[in-house]
């Protein structure tokens, strides 16, 4: 199985930048796709970003468009998520994750197959 630890998490202000690190062990080569996913404190897990091992191609959800960038690096089986103009909205803690298979469905928790043990982001207003 793959492992996978993150990192980068931290206490920054609102409207400031942040890069969170996923790197990756193991089979990492079988995984389709990473995503980040966020949880705050009372609230479900919610999709943030996920890309395409293969080709790049990437999705985010609407709230961090324009602000959040998911990027990777194939020789060093690491996943980026640099987060610009941070809000006290998310604030949560970060899970990446890997999705071993094709479905489409890249913004259901239940679609990933391995989880790191998360990073926590607070920002601050």
């Amino acid at each position: 199985q793959v492992q996978l630890v993150e990192s980068g998490g931290g206490l920054v202000q609102a409207g400031g930048s942040l890069r969170l690190s996923c790197a990756a062990s193991g089979r990492i080569f079988s995984s389709y796709a990473m995503g980040w996913f966020r949880q705050a404190l009372g609230k479900e897990r919610e999709f943030v970003a996920a890309i395409r091992w293969s080709d790049g191609s990437t999705y985010y959800v609407d709230s961090v468009k324009g602000r959040f960038t998911i990027s990777r690096d194939s020789a060093r089986n690491t996943v980026y998520l640099k987060m610009n103009s941070l809000k006290p909205e998310d604030t949560a803690v970060y899970h990446c994750a890997t999705d071993a298979d094709y479905s489409g469905r890249y913004y259901s928790p239940g679609e990933y197959d391995s989880w790191g043990q998360g990073t926590q982001v607070t920002v601050s207003s």
